[in-house]
């Protein structure tokens, strides 16, 4: 690959033409979804029992001391267990996160359960579990804080054809795939939601991109500063702001369900305006300033602040804090102080979020043939889609046949994100804890593959360190 292929396309973007890019993928998938929900208006789907582990009974309560005993020792178990198996994976050119999550899934009923009950029950009590969730959603509102100041939109300007290309056709053709395997899937494996509802969830699961997996891997592989690395960045980007706003539109109507819709989306679109037209404006121009104790607790305030506006307007906290976090320029003094320190917070606490998500999936849910067959169909619908849809994005935008292929893999990753994404279906009862714990395996194993792919493209990772 010679210089001039190395450098980002610097060719604009006129309004004219985002706008048809925009219309037309929207349009297609808009359609697209109109003919799948009038076949899956005739589906119908029978009581499916949402057994969580946030439901599960607390049995014998706890005294406050044996809590504060217990609690830590299982935060202990989960960072050690996490930290080993991100180490370990990463010793094989593996996002240390294939190994987090591994490591919850193995300290959770489908491998610790049922290999040794006693200590598993011992590690987690039932009294343990809900401030072990509270934790692990602390973690993730955090988290997505830090990907919302780390998404920078400038970066588009580097790369802007091509990853707008690439980012709402890779978001469409998987967003579609996603739909119309909702009709199989409904019958049998779907929530307590409409089919609609239900559908959009599976599309929304098989479109979302890990930004902050993607760019480690950009960085492992050296690929950070290329024009493959600022096309997959900057689509990637993009394309997970058009998943967060679709998943903020499922779980409004999710909730919906139980009252509200309207108001729901009206206070939405309210929450957006106000912060997108009247408070980002402050907020960029506070996180400019030199950092001062006043300016931090004014920035902590402004997060509460949305986490807490966008929990009581119906939709999920995490949505709010992302929302925050994107109105902070990246390089900005305050993004720098602010992700130095959340930084430390979320290392602490994110692995309370594999350990939930591990108790949460039980892989002997998926039991017998019948039960492994939808669930390889779900992994090569996922590829297909989201690898293909890239891949194809790719070539129609002018990249050659291996940038392509490398962007493909690289869209191809779900990783933590897709994780938050599948909680979030979980807890507002969209999908059963079989399609969850299929859709966990679907993200290990699709996140888990960009790597030997890049292997034999040709591109190898600069360092094994984790």
């Amino acid at each position: 690959m010679n210089a001039a292929a190395d450098r980002p396309d610097s060719r604009g973007v006129h309004l004219g033409w985002y706008l048809k890019l925009l219309a037309s993928t929207a349009g297609v998938a808009f359609l697209g979804f109109l003919v799948i929900s009038s076949f899956g208006e005739r589906l119908t789907n029978p009581a499916v029992a949402m057994v969580t582990t946030a439901s599960r009974p607390i049995g014998e309560l706890l005294s406050v001391t044996a809590l504060l005993v217990r609690l830590p020792i299982a935060l202990a178990a989960v960072i050690a267990a996490t930290r080993i198996m991100g180490w370990l994976f990463a010793r094989f050119s593996q996002p240390p996160v294939v190994g987090e999550l591994t490591a919850g899934i193995l300290l959770g009923p489908s491998v610790l359960g049922a290999l040794a009950p006693g200590l598993q029950a011992a590690l987690f009590p039932d009294a343990v579990i809900p401030p072990l969730s509270l934790l692990s959603q602390v973690s993730v509102v955090l988290f997505m804080f830090i990907v919302g100041i780390e998404l920078d939109t400038s970066m588009l300007s580097h790369a802007a054809r091509p990853a707008l290309v690439i980012s709402h056709v890779g978001t469409a053709v998987p967003f579609l795939a996603g739909s119309a395997l909702a009709l199989v899937l409904y019958p049998s494996l779907g929530g307590h939601v409409s089919f609609d509802v239900f559908a959009l969830f599976v599309g929304v699961s098989l479109s979302v991109t890990a930004f902050p997996v993607l760019a480690r891997i950009l960085t492992d592989f050296a690929l950070h500063r290329t024009r493959i690395g600022a096309v997959a960045i900057s689509a990637a980007a993009v394309g997970d702001v058009m998943a967060w706003c679709l998943l903020a539109g499922v779980a409004g109507l999710a909730r919906a369900q139980a009252g509200a819709g309207l108001m729901t989306t009206a206070l939405t679109i309210v929450f957006l305006g106000v912060m997108l037209g009247v408070l980002r404006p402050l907020v960029a121009r506070l996180a400019e300033r030199p950092v001062s104790t006043g300016s931090a607790m004014a920035l902590a305030a402004g997060l509460a602040l949305a986490v807490v506006t966008s929990h009581a307007i119906g939709i999920h906290a995490i949505f709010g804090a992302f929302l925050f976090g994107a109105m902070i320029p990246s390089h900005s003094p305050a993004a720098v102080a602010v992700t130095g320190r959340v930084q430390g917070a979320v290392r602490l606490l994110l692995p309370a979020f594999f350990a939930v998500t591990g108790l949460h999936t039980e892989v002997t849910l998926i039991s017998g043939a019948a039960a492994w067959s939808t669930c390889l169909a779900i992994l090569l619908v996922a590829c297909a889609g989201k690898f293909g849809g890239s891949y194809v994005a790719a070539r129609t935008a002018g990249l050659r046949g291996r940038d392509a292929l490398a962007i493909g893999a690289l869209m191809n990753t779900r990783g933590l994100v897709e994780l938050v994404v599948l909680n979030v279906g979980l807890s507002l009862g969209v999908i059963s804890p079989t399609l969850f714990a299929m859709l966990v395996l679907m993200a290990l194993v699709t996140t888990a593959t960009t790597s030997p792919v890049l292997w034999m493209l040709g591109w190898r990772p600069t360092s094994h360190k984790s």
